[in-house]
């Protein structure tokens, strides 16, 4: 318990914020407290050396003066008194000294004459009153300092308890954007901070966050995704391999050329899952954010693409046609590569004897688009976004029965959703499929 109070508060922003308005606080009101003392013990003469040159000024009257020269004041006369210019102490923009004597009823007027003892007298008592009056100066000057000096701790104090409050208003989104996040992270990525307010550096923050937890929550997503598809699809040619085995040596006749055989359909099943494997890597490395992003040209892409397939164009008897265009988009080199391949395998793939397949890129409204159109059966309107699904394929043929795991559209929707690119396809009236895909260019992405 002990060692609990004796421990120091934790240093948090809003206790490091507090210090630094008080402390700031401080140092001007220091500032303005030694101005104000200069300038008061600078602008308060010596009461003792403005006494010295009024009793010098006082000692030059000693003669007489005309009744015209006396103003009467009251019971007391005013009388003009020449002083040498030494002998006068400034005060405002004022150079008279006046003495006030008693009145004489309009004759003049003649100081009283003082006995040696008495100018001894009254030389001590002034001295007296002078050094009393300067401990009096010196105790004010003091007084005030003092007092300065105590209402600037108070107003530090107070200046302290204010920029606690301060800090803890304006670090209030702060605390909400911290507990808001570790809620998030902990359960639920599907959430979004969302944070309203001034557009400053705590809701550029938020927005960050979101766009972290957005990536997160994809992540994630298609790392569940591909664990699922991966043992749903892997499941089925592991289960027949194994009862392939089991068949196998649970026969008395087998031979080697049986076992032979056996070997060469698991090899041909391990290179399926193997092709499988790869397709559902692809899958979940473009459902993931594209990282790396250079300036491409979809043009050389395309054309790259559409000359590997020529060999299969040319076994199916296909009519290939391209209008291919210069098109500069930023994205990741493979990914693109793998999303304009797929299109062309999937237009040569499920084509008929015959059949067409037309590649175009180019610049269109300001993106740069990829075209892919080819014949093919007929597909209706409503089976066209099933096909974008994992192993989803149309009509009755199996998956992997040509070599296809229903994965091909599939990575290419991943991948330009990655690269903010959107995919609009459109069944042909006379068979077959049209695919665009239109990215942003490269100034824009």
């Amino acid at each position: 318990m002990r060692a609990r109070l004796l421990r120091l508060p934790r240093r948090s922003a809003r206790l490091r914020l507090t210090v630094l308005y008080g402390a700031a606080f401080l140092a001007c009101g220091a500032a303005v407290l030694g101005v104000v003392a200069y300038l008061l013990y600078a602008s308060t003469p010596d009461v003792r050396s403005s006494a010295h040159a009024s009793s010098r000024a006082t000692a030059v009257f000693n003669g007489r003066v005309p009744s015209a020269d006396v103003r009467p004041d009251g019971r007391d006369d005013i009388v003009p008194v020449p002083v040498p210019a030494a002998d006068v102490s400034r005060q405002g923009s004022y150079d008279i000294v006046s003495v006030s004597l008693p009145s004489s009823a309009g004759q003049p007027t003649t100081p009283p004459a003082l006995t040696p003892a008495q100018q001894a007298q009254l030389a001590a008592e002034q001295a007296k009153f002078l050094a009393q009056a300067q401990v009096q100066v010196n105790y004010d000057k003091r007084e005030i300092l003092v007092l300065s000096a105590i209402a600037l701790a108070v107003i530090a104090v107070a200046a302290a308890a204010i920029g606690w409050m301060i800090a803890g208003r304006v670090l209030r989104p702060l605390s909400t954007i911290t507990a808001a996040a570790r809620r998030i992270a902990a359960s639920s990525l599907h959430e979004r901070l969302a944070l309203e307010g001034p557009d400053d550096e705590l809701k550029e923050l938020a927005d960050t966050l979101d766009n972290l937890f957005a990536r997160l929550e994809a992540s994630f997503d298609a790392q569940r995704r591909f664990a699922a598809n991966a043992s749903h699809e892997l499941r089925t040619p592991l289960t027949r391999e194994r009862a392939l085995l089991q068949v196998t040596s649970a026969d008395p006749a087998s031979t080697a050329s049986t076992w032979q055989a056996v070997s060469r359909e698991l090899l041909a099943s391990n290179a399926e899952q193997e092709r499988l494997i790869e397709a559902l890597l692809t899958l979940a490395s473009g459902e993931a954010d594209a990282s790396r992003r250079e300036r491409l040209n979809l043009a050389v892409i395309a054309a790259a693409a559409l000359a590997s397939a020529r060999g299969e164009i040319s076994r199916l008897g296909l009519r290939a046609s391209a209008d291919i265009e210069p098109a500069i988009l930023a994205g990741d080199p493979l990914l693109v590569q793998q999303l304009v391949t797929n299109l062309i395998d999937n237009a040569v793939r499920h084509n008929v004897p015959g059949g067409d397949v037309r590649v175009a890129t180019g610049t269109r409204d300001g993106q740069v688009v990829l075209s892919v159109t080819n014949s093919g059966p007929v597909i209706p309107p409503a089976e066209v976004d099933r096909l974008f699904q994992p192993f989803q394929r149309f009509g009755p043929r199996p998956a992997r029965r040509d070599g296809g795991h229903g994965l091909g559209l599939s990575i290419v929707h991943a991948i330009a959703t990655s690269h903010g690119a959107t995919v609009a396809a459109r069944a042909r009236p006379g068979g077959g499929l049209a695919v665009d895909v239109a990215f942003p260019t490269a100034d824009e992405g």
